[in-house]
């Protein structure tokens, strides 16, 4: 190929993704890496580029690390009964922790950029399709060729509740560190990293060891307790771990009985490494770790039609409110509201989410 094509297939690659870093450039075209910054500084001298994409602080990004999948519910019209067919509604959307976060982050208001892997099938344009049109920037994500996007199916019960979820998401495990580690610039540049526990332990340890070089705040989303093997042992540098209870006990190996037990529990996460815990308890609230010890706030009254994305929509609004420089107290009062709204809502992420959602605030701040 010409160097004139090789350098418009670069320029190309550059505006698709302002952070791209000259290896992975180079591993892209087949080129050296003395070729692509030849053909950068070409560029630049053509003032078609005006150097590295610095971003000033007060528009760096929530970076959204994690899972995007394409979530299938279905709900029960009648109770349930184990070992035949049962009548139910079927519902499709988006989803996967980070993309139903990262979308919680874009309508509140957040810039937010999500990096994640989906397949070169339907289901992976449409994901990177419907982010796109909300202002997430999906430039770092990586597409696999062969590949399914990830899936997510939960069986919900006649209330809402999920009875039980299958998960295709072995895509996830190709974010490895090396992957990671060529999406360093983006990172780095961040106002935040959130991470779900849908990445390999090591990536996820490798993430935890960036955020302490690089001293940008890291926050931990737990998905499961299966998935909780996937935390490391050491968690220092993260910022906040958010987790539900039977994930808390999962870590610290014993069972939660007591509200005492719970605040041992999240001491014992400070003791390995973790600035903050925040424990959500579905209708009996959230701990949270304080300068006192541990705070509780109680949950809202809610009607529940849909309880999946709830967990998203709590962990969207503590990084949001986070970010703004609230403090923990008030960042969980806010996730439990933007929770409920979730809650009442049959969609995964409720669409009258905005920027104008905390200004009246249902609960009091």
């Amino acid at each position: 190929m010409a160097d004139a094509s090789k350098k418009e297939l670069l320029y190309a690659l550059i505006r698709d993704n302002p952070y791209i870093a000259q290896q992975d450039l180079a591993e892209a075209l087949g080129l050296s890496r003395s070729a692509v910054a030849g053909h950068i500084a070409a560029l630049i001298r053509e003032r078609r580029l005006l150097g590295r994409a610095y971003v000033l602080p007060d528009r760096r990004p929530i970076v959204c690390i994690g899972a995007a999948n394409l979530d299938r519910k279905l709900r029960s019209l009648a109770p349930l009964t184990m070992g035949t067919s049962n009548p139910a509604h079927a519902d499709e959307s988006f989803g996967g922790v980070a993309r139903n976060i990262a979308e919680n982050l874009a309508r509140l208001g957040s810039k937010v950029a999500l990096i994640t892997a989906v397949g070169d099938d339907a289901a992976g344009a449409a994901l990177l399709a419907h982010a796109a049109a909300i202002g997430i920037d999906t430039g770092a994500t990586l597409k696999l060729a062969d590949t399914c996007s990830g899936t997510y199916t939960a069986v919900l019960d006649g209330g809402g509740e999920m009875v039980v979820a299958l998960a295709d998401m072995a895509l996830y495990d190709q974010l490895t560190p090396a992957c990671l580690d060529i999406r360093a610039t983006l990172r780095s540049n961040a106002a935040m990293v959130l991470v779900d526990l849908n990445l390999p332990r090591e990536t996820v340890a490798a993430l935890i060891d960036a955020a302490g070089r690089d001293q940008v705040p890291l926050i931990i989303v737990a998905v499961s307790i299966p998935k909780m093997a996937r935390l490391p042992a050491s968690l220092h540098g993260v910022r906040l771990v958010i987790l539900n209870e039977g994930e808390l006990a999962a870590r610290v190996r014993r069972d939660l009985v007591t509200d005492s037990d719970v605040a041992a529990a999240c001491r014992a996460l400070q003791d390995q490494g973790a600035r903050d815990v925040i424990v959500t308890r579905g209708a009996l609230g959230v701990w949270y770790t304080s300068t006192d010890g541990v705070g509780h706030l109680p949950a809202p009254h809610a009607e529940p039609v849909d309880v999946t994305g709830a967990g998203d929509a709590f962990a969207a609004a503590v990084c949001h409110t986070l970010n703004l420089g609230g403090d923990l107290a008030l960042a969980c009062r806010r996730g439990l509201e933007l929770s409920a709204l979730t809650l009442a809502c049959t969609q995964t992420v409720c669409p009258t989410i905005s920027h104008e959602t905390f200004r009246t605030p249902l609960l009091q701040d």
